[in-house]
């Protein structure tokens, strides 16, 4: 089994990801994600039923129609619709997710996890951005924090 450390470096070492749940709105949080990611030199398919395209790239309504298929999926939606994401995930063969949260519970959805865990499938939960490196403020204060508060993933 690996470790939260191992699970992180893993999911972020994939450069073909699925974003489900990005919003329309060029302002919102998870368009910056998505921006960032992009900027560090991830191939990001936007996912969101209501939108067609996103910062240039075409979107699509599941991952289930994305191809070529994604490597991983980070999770933007609201908690309450995670875990119906993760099961589109394990439909279409996307062995590792992670559940995004900033501030608040953001789309980590404890039964989603059990859910993905009891499948094998590889789940990080928490904000992917403290982990790259260059991290920037808030992030990197962030991930500052939780070192010297010994909760940082080992």
């Amino acid at each position: 089994m690996m470790t939260t450390r191992e699970k992180i470096d893993d999911f972020l070492g994939k450069k073909r990801l699925a974003m489900v749940g990005v919003s329309r709105t060029r302002t919102h949080w998870s368009r910056v994600l998505f921006r960032e990611f992009a900027a560090r030199g991830y191939d990001v398919v936007p996912v969101n039923p209501q939108v067609k395209e996103v910062e240039g790239r075409a979107c699509y309504a599941r991952v289930q129609d994305i191809a070529p298929p994604v490597e991983g999926a980070l999770i933007t939606t609201a908690a309450g619709a995670a875990e119906a994401v993760a099961r589109d995930c394990a439909e279409a063969g996307i062995p590792r997710v992670w559940m995004y949260r900033g501030a608040g519970r953001g789309a980590v959805n404890p039964a989603g996890v059990e859910w993905c865990e009891a499948r094998g499938i590889s789940v990080s939960t928490g904000c992917p951005l403290m982990f790259f490196p260059s991290a920037g403020f808030p992030h990197g204060l962030h991930a500052w924090l939780l070192k010297i508060a010994g909760k940082y993933p080992r």
